[in-house]
């Protein structure tokens, strides 16, 4: 089965949807078949994988999302004469983004077991929050979702939206780890006390439920920033993080105005025109990090 991990952090503006998209691109590049899932009405991964001309050629034609997993149906469309069952089958995006060429072929190729190298998506959309106003029930058909088709791949990323609710159950139900991406800036450690407190309670009430932290990862640093402001905000993360006993990676992700050029054209760093090479080794030594301490090689 896939090890599943979900991006999160109670803290908005902290590059969730960069990290979770470039690690997908990273570790489907070094061989892995990868899900990742898009769980934050504004969608913001699902732009970022498949691009946003298919992300809206998808939408438009009222294609199903994670929306319908967590609402358990498909609903009826002009094809059909009522509501159907969920089959996951039906919603997963398979090779999207630059995993697919003109023809709708594989553009990975396969891995050194023979398996085809893949990147596939479950999409999101803004409708996802009107779930937040009838919760009840939801937080584990994410996880059974996933069940139906974890044998089909080494990792699944889930990117989180920014604030506690059904959505972020479901990732706990759905996860074995998290990774915290960290931006060095005022006010970097806010959403930490949230996230430990959330995750607290969650194993409480669910005891047979192995999550945890895998690390934190210092994300976005900019050679313009406030060198002093930098600095201490990275101390306060040290030291939050020390306090819980959390890993910071070692690799910390600068700032790059490629992340923005990647995102738009559904392309991994390493393929985006102009991407400073040290930005895209930056991404593949930390992609190495986080797989390596999750489990996943």
């Amino acid at each position: 089965m896939a090890v599943v991990v979900s991006l999160i952090n109670m803290k908005g503006g902290v590059g969730k949807t960069t990290v979770a998209s470039q690690l997908a691109h990273a570790a489907v590049a070094d061989g892995l078949r990868v899900l990742a899932i898009d769980l934050d009405p504004q969608s913001n991964l699902s732009h970022s994988i498949s691009g946003p001309e298919q992300y809206v050629r998808h939408a438009r034609a009222n294609k199903p999302t994670v929306v319908q997993i967590l609402e358990d149906y498909i609903p009826p469309s002009g094809d059909d004469g009522g509501p159907r069952r969920i089959d996951v089958n039906d919603i997963i995006l398979n090779g999207v983004g630059y995993g697919r060429n003109k023809y709708g072929r594989n553009k990975y190729g396969r891995n050194k077991y023979g398996r085809n190298k893949k990147l596939d998506l479950i999409a999101s959309r803004l409708e996802l929050s009107r779930t937040l106003k009838n919760p009840t029930g939801k937080e584990r058909r994410l996880a059974r979702g996933i069940g139906q088709v974890g044998d089909r791949y080494d990792l699944v990323v889930i990117d989180c939206a920014p604030t506690e609710s059904i959505l972020t159950d479901a990732a706990y139900f759905a996860s074995r780890f998290a990774v915290v991406p960290v931006k060095p800036e005022f006010m970097a450690t806010i959403g930490l006390p949230l996230l430990a407190r959330s995750i607290r309670e969650f194993r409480l009430e669910n005891e047979d439920h192995e999550l945890e932290i895998a690390g934190l990862v210092i994300n976005d640093q900019s050679e313009y920033a406030d060198n002093s402001e930098k600095a201490d905000s990275i101390a306060e993360v040290r030291d939050v993080a020390g306090r819980h006993g959390w890993r910071i990676f070692d690799y910390q992700i600068p700032y790059s105005r490629s992340y923005g050029k990647a995102a738009r054209n559904g392309l991994p760093l390493a393929r985006t025109p102009y991407a400073q090479s040290d930005r895209v080794a930056g991404f593949s030594g930390l992609k190495n990090d986080r797989l390596s301490a999750v489990g996943v090689t």
